[in-house]
């Protein structure tokens, strides 16, 4: 009897042995299981930066205020400003719509200009605005131009936690020349070799462009091309100048608006532009204003959209594009 029960003891022991035996133990896991708390916490880290928690470096003291003239490149020893608005509220990362003024590429100012009216409700609608000053023709030709925005858009990004700003979320608007900039910067990336200067190792490419009647096609003779092409560009060849150019499928989302009854620069600028955009996939919208001149001023009646129906307009393509 001690021996049929010394037996069935021995077979029960063998057999709890080799059920531990063949569970798996942490060397013999599958791969993607050992992987996965790195793999979990790069996800987290992803959803707090779509989500966009603020940067412990932003100075929440700034809310509501403007820094002007902060030097944001210097290009032939020249500092170049720009000013500054924080909105008032901080709900995460900014998203970012910055200005660049008109002028023929010869005169103007960051604080000025045809969208200069839309700085207030920007800020309003929680978006962090900021205006440019960029090196002016006759004493700088053409590229200077298109290279200090580009070094512009590169500064914000490598100072996106000083600012609390989202570099995935950079719009941009500008009128007449500045128009043509902002379009520039839409459409062109580094291999049109316009990145030059400061920040290189970050992108100057933007995520919505707003075109206020600005020149797309300066191989065209137009009322404001002319002599004031001629200074700004010099011999630089004018097509590699144009927007036109440049529509890729890669493109971000345009705004264009523009008058109807344009004498300096026609609508048919714009016209151009919208078909080579579209004609290469690229999401984009042409709003042709009644009554309206060179900087939406009235010809021969009431502008239609009014000007604060195209404020309206700017806001919400914005917040549509960068949220």
């Amino acid at each position: 009897m001690k021996r049929i029960t010394f037996f069935i003891a021995l077979l029960m022991i063998t057999s709890l042995a080799c059920s531990f035996a063949s569970q798996p133990s942490a060397a013999t896991q599958p791969a993607e299981t050992a992987t996965s708390p790195e793999l979990a916490l790069s996800e987290v880290e992803g959803s707090q930066s779509e989500a966009g928690t603020s940067s412990a470096q932003f100075d929440s003291s700034k809310l509501g205020t403007v820094d002007n003239d902060v030097t944001y490149c210097t290009m032939d020893g020249v500092a170049l400003k720009m000013d500054v608005y924080y909105p008032s509220e901080n709900s995460g990362r900014f998203a970012v719509t910055m200005y660049v003024h008109g002028g023929g590429w010869s005169s103007g100012d960051k604080a000025k200009g045809a969208g200069a009216v839309e700085f207030p409700e920007l800020q309003k609608a929680g978006f962090l605005v900021v205006s440019v000053n960029y090196r002016l023709a006759p004493e700088y030709q053409f590229p200077a131009m298109i290279e200090d925005v580009k070094c512009a858009v590169r500064y914000l990004r490598a100072h996106a936690d000083q600012y609390n700003l989202d570099s995935n979320r950079i719009g941009v608007f500008g009128g007449s020349a500045g128009g043509h900039l902002v379009s520039m910067l839409g459409v062109t990336d580094e291999s049109a070799g316009f990145d030059v200067g400061e920040y290189l190792e970050y992108s100057s490419r933007v995520q919505a462009v707003v075109d206020m009647f600005g020149p797309a096609d300066l191989t065209v003779d137009f009322e404001g091309g002319g002599e004031t092409v001629r200074r700004a560009f010099g011999d630089f060849d004018l097509a590699l100048a144009s927007p036109v150019t440049y529509a890729s499928a890669d493109d971000p989302p345009l705004l264009i608006l523009h008058g109807e009854e344009d004498a300096l620069v026609p609508i048919e600028q714009s016209e151009e532009l919208l078909a080579k955009l579209q004609a290469a996939g690229v999401q984009a919208e042409l709003v042709p204003v009644a009554n309206a001149g060179h900087g939406f001023k009235p010809v021969g009646g009431e502008i239609s959209p009014s000007r604060e129906e195209i404020s309206q307009m700017i806001v919400s393509f914005f917040e549509e594009r960068l949220r």
